[in-house]
């Protein structure tokens, strides 16, 4: 079990109180002094009831029992209870490893709502409306009545949840595709956040993908939303309208006037438009109802139960065909004649004894095999500078290794997931596992680049060890269709191109045979690497993403990011340490933005603003 822990640098008092909220995804531990005063807090794995063995639940309140191994009071907010049964579990178990501790146990509705009762007593009665993995509306009047409006799971309920706004994208992306014979916009867009190369790969997906990997999608739905994408928003209004109604059916059921209602969860926390868009309707049909988002995240109910037992923190009481896709109507435009066996699947003469070496001369052998490596930076950086995108396609050893260098320019040069793209035959299956059969269907490679819109701004980088993968002699033929940028990566130099069947650029650099016969994992996939590094790096600097030979657009996501980005500022303004810090924190850690700015202020002006700070 993985353990995070953030905490101040003060010891722990000898009384304390322990609260535990156990979710889908993770567990939050929270420790506080009798006051309810923070001390520390903690992360562990998944904790909803219904996916614990009793194992698994006792494994994880041993784990709180090591971050606070023996706490006066303990309050337990756990996903998945929902009988009284369930509650008795729990305390059952959770008394075998605190024996002397008070406690509190209910579902981590029940003390997330603690959370809105504490700092709203005020109220006649209070509403919580959950929106994250999955949702839950729960609400509770002064009298003691309870009222609990879906929390169902994925398949049943979770109404306007992050899984419920993933799940309506894809079928309303596939319903215009059935309906109107077009891929939308939105669709490319899943497919992308999802490395699948075709909608048809959804439908095993859905079958074995985790609800929290679905859920995720989400994000890429809002923030198409956010760009006025009508599918996006189609779905993002109905999951609010969705939230609303549970919420007006809580409301109602309470017999509630002018209700406090609380917001939690990633979906309201992480999208101010969607808690706006929400607050709006509920107005619209409830007269008088607040909405705010919780003032601390509901993990503090827990701690406000716990210390309610002690006599403070008293909150108020109590698709099986599968789905058609349209096939291409011409011929594969690039394919190639072999003139004899590519030099990777030869035997080096070197090597005929490998089984017999020593490490380090077969360490030796690796490093005398050198590679003749060939660039093309122009055609891609062109694509960028069009507003078009670098689109690597393989199988096996090439396309995870597509994969990968894309997967690698948002951090390294701060540009878009969606300008360099990685698709891989077989899809996101084949990033760890080999799919059989996957490479040999050159209508995918097609269809593939069909639904990743590629067009004529754009480039296709095809890598293929051999020169002859079907699957990316059809994605190359796709984009030579669309007038798109086409490019082969090989190392088979007994391949003949014919005029009307030749990529626009061939790279194919001499490494010569494997030292492991056929396993173009190695020096064919070094090869590719350094090259697909260059291609993208070096495309990078003509954007303008390099300052001498600075990365200036890194996005400074932990402090190692954040020390470089500093000493970056530095090197390239003058500035002291503290200056450049200072100004980075103003300009969320934009590196351009900062070296901007400290150009545009006179240093005396900069001197006096550091006086007055």
């Amino acid at each position: 079990m993985s353990l995070s822990s953030k905490s101040k640098s003060r010891s722990c008092p000898s009384q304390t109180l322990l609260g535990i909220e156990a979710g889908g995804t993770h567990t939050s531990v929270l420790i506080t002094n009798l006051e309810g005063e923070f001390i520390a807090r903690h992360s562990l794995g998944p904790g909803n009831f219904r996916l614990l063995s009793e194992r698994g639940l006792k494994d994880l309140l041993i784990a709180c029992r090591r971050l606070a191994p023996s706490p006066v009071a303990i309050g337990i907010g756990m996903a998945g209870i929902r009988e009284e049964e369930d509650c008795s579990i729990v305390q059952k178990a959770a008394q075998s490893i605190w024996p002397k501790a008070s406690l509190w146990v209910d579902h981590d509705l029940h003390s997330a709502l603690k959370v809105a009762q504490y700092h709203h007593p005020e109220a006649p009665g209070h509403v919580m409306v959950v929106s994250g993995t999955g949702s839950c509306c729960f609400g509770q009047s002064n009298r003691g009545k309870i009222v609990k409006c879906g929390g169902w799971g994925q398949h049943l309920g979770d109404r306007g949840s992050a899984y419920d706004v993933a799940y309506r994208a894809i079928r309303e992306v596939i319903e215009v595709f059935d309906h109107r014979g077009r891929w939308p916009a939105l669709g490319t867009k899943l497919l992308r956040a999802t490395a699948h190369m075709e909608p048809n790969d959804w439908i095993a997906w859905f079958q074995e993908a985790e609800k929290s990997e679905i859920a995720a999608l989400a994000v890429t739905v809002l923030s198409a939303w956010k760009s006025n994408d009508p599918l996006a928003r189609k779905v993002i209004h109905q999951a609010v309208d969705a939230l609303v109604s549970d919420a007006v059916a809580c409301i109602q059921r309470l017999q509630l006037k002018k209700p406090h209602c609380a917001v939690s969860g990633s979906m309201f926390v992480k999208n101010p438009a969607f808690t706006r868009r929400f607050t709006d309707c509920l107005g619209k049909m409830v007269a008088g109802a607040e909405v705010r988002l919780l003032k601390k995240d509901s993990a503090w109910g827990t701690i406000y139960a716990a210390s309610s037992l002690l006599g403070g923190c008293k909150p108020a009481s109590g698709n099986p065909g599968g789905i058609t896709l349209p096939k291409p109507t011409h011929e594969l435009r690039i394919r190639p004649q072999t003139l004899g066996l590519s030099t990777t699947e030869s035997r080096l003469e070197a090597s005929m004894n490998l089984d017999q070496m020593s490490p380090s001369r077969a360490f030796d052998l690796f490093q005398s095999e050198d590679a003749n490596i060939l660039k093309c930076i122009r055609k891609v950086a062109a694509s960028f500078k069009a507003g078009g995108r670098l689109l690597y396609v393989g199988a096996g050893t090439s396309g995870r290794l597509g994969v990968l260098d894309a997967s690698e320019c948002p951090p390294t040069f701060g540009v878009s997931p969606d300008r360099v793209v990685g698709v891989i035959a077989g899809g996101r299956r084949a990033l760890w596992h080999a799919v059989e059969g996957a490479e040999d269907d050159s209508m995918a490679g097609w269809r593939a680049m069909q639904f990743h819109k590629v067009k004529k701004t754009d480039t296709v980088v095809g890598i293929a060890a051999s020169g002859k993968t079907p699957f990316v002699l059809g994605a190359l033929s796709r984009a030579a269709f669309v007038q798109a940028g086409h490019v082969m990566l090989c190392f088979n130099p007994s391949l003949k191109w014919t005029r009307d069947h030749r990529p626009e650029i061939v790279i194919c650099p001499a490494t010569g045979p494997e030292i492991l016969t056929g396993s173009t994992r190695l020096k064919a996939g070094t090869a590719t690497k350094l090259i697909l590094n260059m291609m993208t790096t070096l495309a990078m600097v003509e954007l303008g993403k390099v300052r001498s030979n600075l990365m200036i657009d890194v996005q400074a996501t932990n402090e190692k990011l954040k020390d470089r980005a500093v000493r970056m500022v530095c090197t390239l303004t003058g500035v002291q340490e503290t200056v450049a810090k200072d100004i980075l924190e103003r300009c969320k850690w934009s590196i351009q933005e900062t070296c901007r700015r400290l150009k545009a202020e006179p240093s005396s002006k900069r001197r006096v603003n550091q006086i007055v700070r």
